[in-house]
């Protein structure tokens, strides 16, 4: 999870701008729905890593599986959603929908940025085996 805080800021920034563009390429709907994609993808971003990192705290072999359904799961809720937000008519929709990539890009460059910079064998800053 020692990805995480850079993962927020970047979204955070992206969430901001995503925002500021939505504002001036439409109104204040676009805004929002710039602003619920970018939050979407944080909080589904978030809801992954503390699954995969409980479930490697229980047994590393349940990585793949639980990683697996948590995937699975969200991608139906967020299709569920998207139908429901779709179904309404909000203007805000095409702006929620157009936010989530750079969301995604923002959320898996910080990750990747992080990965590269942490020393080689080690997790969260401590070696790995060690204590």
């Amino acid at each position: 999870m020692g990805h995480v805080p850079v993962a927020l800021a970047v979204s955070g920034l992206v969430l901001v701008l995503a925002a500021a563009v939505g504002w001036l390429a439409g109104d204040g709907a676009a805004a929002a729905g710039a602003t619920a994609g970018v939050a979407l993808v944080a909080a589904s971003y978030l809801v992954s890593s503390a699954v995969i990192a409980w479930a490697d705290s229980v047994n590393p072999r349940l990585v793949l599986p639980v990683g697996l359904a948590t995937y699975v799961t969200k991608i139906i809720l967020l299709g569920l959603v998207m139908l429901a937000v779709v179904g309404t008519g909000w203007p805000g929709t095409a702006a929620m929908g157009i936010s989530i990539i750079p969301a995604v890009a923002g959320w898996t460059g910080a990750t990747l940025w992080w990965a590269l910079r942490r020393p080689a064998g080690t997790t969260q800053g401590t070696p790995a085996g060690g204590m």
